[in-house]
């Protein structure tokens, strides 16, 4: 029987992707205000978040991939052993 993530971490994965997104968007919208074009801050600094959580995401991921495939095969071995 597999573990599935609890629910507040994935929560949490969903708000640091959030949050990324949300921030590098504002600091873009910022930054492009600041040199007169903020539309493209905006863009540029949204696509730059998007970019960063998928990472997050795609790297939390497999971290809990290996993690879960190391306790199945311990729990094989354990069963191998009895």
């Amino acid at each position: 029987m597999s573990q599935r993530p609890s629910s507040s971490r994935l929560a949490g994965l969903g708000f640091e992707f959030a949050a990324g997104v949300g921030g590098l968007a504002f600091f873009g919208y910022w930054i492009g205000r600041y040199y007169g074009n903020g539309a493209l801050g905006l863009l540029i600094g949204a696509a730059v978040g998007i970019v960063g959580g998928m990472y997050n995401l795609i790297r939390a991921t497999r971290v809990a991939s290996k993690k879960g495939a190391a306790e199945a095969q311990n729990s094989e071995r354990s069963k191998d052993s009895s």
